[in-house]
């Protein structure tokens, strides 16, 4: 495993004392983290998991719309703060790995570091009880 930056490992210190489901991703959109409120929803332990490639983590949980129509990666939240590097906020339906169906609502923002060196981003996300 590569060393990251300071700003990755203070971001992923962070979100493992939050209550909030967090993940993290590097500037490719490989997963670097999640924390434990967010294994409940997405079905898996990070410890299980570790650092995945984008096309993988994201095939896992199927991200979707209200219909079930496959999401575009240009269109997911978080995919939308590495690419674009700005902070955006949407709701999709995820399909958990113990394959419980559900919706979330996702807001990302881009990690970036001293001296506007991108580091990846980060999403906060909830599930949204109907």
């Amino acid at each position: 495993m590569a060393q990251k930056e300071i700003e990755v490992i203070l971001t992923r210190q962070l979100a493992s004392y939050l209550a909030t489901p967090t993940l993290i991703v590097d500037p490719l959109g490989t997963l670097l983290f999640y924390n434990e409120p967010a294994e409940g929803i997405l079905g898996l332990r990070f410890e299980e998991a570790g650092e995945l490639p984008v096309d993988e983590w994201t095939a896992m949980i199927a991200p979707s719309d209200a219909q079930g129509v496959p999401l575009a990666p240009e269109a997911r939240p978080l995919m939308i703060a590495v690419t674009e590097r700005r902070p955006t906020h949407d709701e999709m339906w995820i399909q958990g790995l113990d394959q419980v169906r559900r919706h979330i609502e996702v807001t990302a923002f881009p990690l970036i570091g001293q001296a506007g060196r991108h580091l990846g981003a980060v999403a906060i996300f909830w599930e949204v009880k109907n």
